[in-house]
């Protein structure tokens, strides 16, 4: 390609519905990452070992309300039937060995928890009555912080046993010193549904997620009269030829940490960070379900996911799905261990406290200073937020419709 029209810097959702969009109206797009693969944190890769499709930075789950980004995404890839549930193990005070609950709180999980049969109606109000002495509860106020919005949510024994310990091994901070915005979606149902989203529409792409973003470059270079070259490993802040870019201020959509464009001179944001520890286990099924959360301090890891059964359709029909050659006769589990970013890290959650949305106010103040020589943050990583995959590919697509207009 000789010189791009745009670059885009991070190949994850983001970047690429944006380099696609422009490169659809038009534009010559040149996309660059310094990881060795498409995708962002959403990428999968089949395991050598297993043949089973694990998500490499964690489990990445698509669901969405939103009719336009269902409609776009579908242009790429079909997806399967999958519906996400979530189970968590907790271990009774006195009890000989934890025992595992449906997750999130709903009427099967309160009447296991109490040893009960109540009807909703009775859940409804013994939640309501275990709510009142929350201070939040006593002083008629807005709770403060997570562990008041937790506990106004379902009650405190639910919260202790299901959400404070948890919290504290994924935070390393106590809930009480924690945002109540972090927990203010939980959803809590009288009725046994534990359908861990309730979206309209809910699946995952039936040839993986690179597969998926692939066709996203491939149809951009196909279909519009424009064209989008991906350059991965390519460090934008050291690469001499993408300097020499920088250097002619063409359009640049920025997709990584938004402190790191500006060298950090308000300091670090500060992020959640995770270590996933894989492991082939010669076993047909480890825990016969996609995600275990385990909710007691120990042991340390948060979650367990098992893989294959993200895809059981693989499995059940073989002759349908020719080129997956799954080892059924294992399975592929990830411990996944929360910690705190340090530069070198992947940053996965922002923390998002007082401290640093001063710090963001600051940042995005230049941010919008730089539009005006054509710069753009995006991504959760480029406006510090924390994205389901459907909210960035919608933040995504309304930045393009505005820099196509």
């Amino acid at each position: 390609m000789n010189q791009p029209d745009v670059l885009v810097v991070g190949a994850g959702i983001f970047g690429l519905t944006v380099a696609e969009r422009l490169a659809n109206s038009g534009k010559k797009v040149l996309v660059i990452d310094k990881r060795n693969h498409i995708g962002g944190n959403a990428y999968s890769e089949f395991d050598k070992e297993t043949g089973i499709e694990c998500h490499k930075y964690g489990a990445h789950l698509f669901h969405t309300s939103n009719e336009e980004v269902w409609q776009y995404a579908n242009r790429f890839t079909s997806f399967t039937g999958y519906i996400h549930h979530v189970y968590a193990m907790h271990q009774r005070a006195g009890a000989e060995r934890p025992e595992v609950f449906p997750m999130p709180v709903n009427l099967g999980t309160i009447n296991q928890f109490f040893q009960a049969n109540y009807t909703p109606d009775e859940a409804k109000t013994l939640i309501a009555e275990q709510a009142k002495d929350n201070p939040a509860a006593k002083e008629h106020r807005e709770p403060k912080n997570l562990a008041e919005q937790g506990i106004s949510l379902i009650g405190e024994p639910l919260f202790n046993a299901f959400i404070k310990n948890y919290t504290a091994k994924q935070w390393q901070t106590p809930a009480e010193e924690l945002s109540p915005s972090i927990i203010k979606r939980l959803p809590v149902r009288y009725t046994y549904n534990n359908r861990y989203f309730k979206d309209t529409h809910e699946g995952l792409p039936t040839d993986g997620y690179e597969a998926w973003f692939q066709k996203m470059i491939d149809i951009a270079n196909s279909e519009g009269s424009g064209k989008v070259e991906v350059r991965l490993n390519t460090d934008f802040f050291a690469d001499k030829d993408i300097q020499a870019l920088r250097d002619k201020n063409i359009m640049t959509i920025y997709t990584g940490p938004i402190d790191r464009y500006y060298n950090y001179q308000f300091g670090e944001l500060t992020w959640r960070s995770l270590d996933l520890e894989k492991e082939v286990l010669n076993v047909h099924d480890f825990q016969g379900c996609p995600v275990m959360n385990y909710n007691d301090l120990e042991p340390k890891w948060t979650r367990i996911h098992e893989f294959k059964h993200f895809h059981p359709e693989r499995a059940n029909d073989p002759e349908k799905w020719p080129g997956y050659a799954p080892d059924y006769g294992k399975t592929v589990i990830v411990r996944e261990y929360s910690k705190t970013w340090h530069r070198g890290d992947e940053p996965y959650y922002p923390v998002n406290t007082a401290v640093d949305k001063e710090k963001l106010a600051k940042y995005q103040a230049l941010a919008e200073k730089d539009k005006a020589r054509g710069v753009y943050f995006g991504g959760r990583l480029g406006e510090y937020a924390y994205y389901d995959m459907d909210k960035s590919f919608a933040s995504a697509l309304k930045l393009a419709t505005e820099l196509t207009k």
